[in-house]
């Protein structure tokens, strides 16, 4: 069992900033990969970005690359992810999650992550 816990949302203006955490607890030894999706309201699940177990490889959607950058924590469980630039239409609730199936490549859709957090509020003012 893994848990995911996601923090940090909140309300920022558009150009701004903002950090988001995602703490792991439980079996996180048999986390392979992590990732962040985004669902705004009467939208599908949106993926964003994903990270290797260890932090050394990443993946980002066209949406988001060059604007987020998502990280591990060097000492703590968690993996961040940190949003510049942001938009009124990144305005969203933000889910972390992780895989444990090894794959030769970060995994990007939501039937490839098997735990998921219980999302975080980012609302972006314009």
């Amino acid at each position: 069992q893994v848990q995911l816990v996601e923090s940090g949302g909140g309300l920022v203006q558009a150009g701004g900033s903002l950090r988001l955490s995602c703490a792991a607890s439980g079996s996180i030894s048999s986390i392979n990969a992590m990732g962040w999706f985004r669902q705004a309201p009467g939208k599908e699940r949106e993926f964003l970005a994903a990270m290797s177990r260890s932090g050394g490889s990443t993946f980002y959607a066209d949406s988001v690359k060059g604007r987020f950058a998502v990280s591990r924590h060097t000492a703590k469980d968690m993996m961040l992810l940190d949003m510049n630039s942001l938009r009124p239409e990144d305005t969203a609730v933000y889910y972390c999650a992780a895989s444990f199936q090894y794959r030769p490549y970060l995994p990007r859709y939501n039937y490839e992550y098997t735990y998921w957090g219980q999302g975080t509020q980012v609302t972006v003012s314009s």
